[in-house]
């Protein structure tokens, strides 16, 4: 009898668990204050809690405290070009580290990062320094820069 309330109370609690979206699971992270800032500014948290799927290189608080406060604070301040930027860092569909190859790849945003593999992964001028952070709309790979549409 035991063994059966403790499986069904297991079955609940996994039922009841909801995965997260791309933008909770970034807040839940904690090193992405900044970038789930900007999302709110552009008026992207919508988009990103979408059914997407999507890929995000997600730059950490610290990429972000890289760039010069002058140029973030104008970045801010510009809803279209903020917008432009951050999907700039979101390829649609679900890219997982093992299907990562060298090569341009088109932007929700439009333009095209390039990735290259050779002594670890980089797209654009930014390092991939984690991946694979699931989500139930797609995936995060933190880089550690901010990078920018030509």
């Amino acid at each position: 009898m035991k063994k059966a309330i403790l499986i069904t109370a297991l079955a609940f609690a996994a039922a009841s668990a909801q995965a997260k979206d791309i933008v909770d699971t970034a807040v839940a992270a904690g090193q992405f204050n900044t970038l789930a800032t900007a999302l709110q500014k552009a008026g992207l948290v919508d988009t990103l809690k979408g059914k997407g799927p999507f890929t995000v290189f997600a730059p950490t608080d610290e990429a972000f405290a890289k760039v010069p406060k002058a140029q973030l604070d104008a970045l801010l301040a510009d809803k279209e070009k903020l917008a432009a930027v951050l999907t700039y860092h979101v390829v649609p569909g679900k890219v997982m580290a093992k299907d990562v190859k060298a090569g341009e790849v088109k932007t929700v945003q439009g333009s095209t990062l390039t990735v290259s593999t050779a002594g670890g992964v980089k797209v654009d001028n930014a390092n991939v320094i984690k991946t694979d952070i699931a989500a139930d709309n797609g995936v995060i790979h933190v880089i550690d820069a901010v990078v920018l549409p030509n």
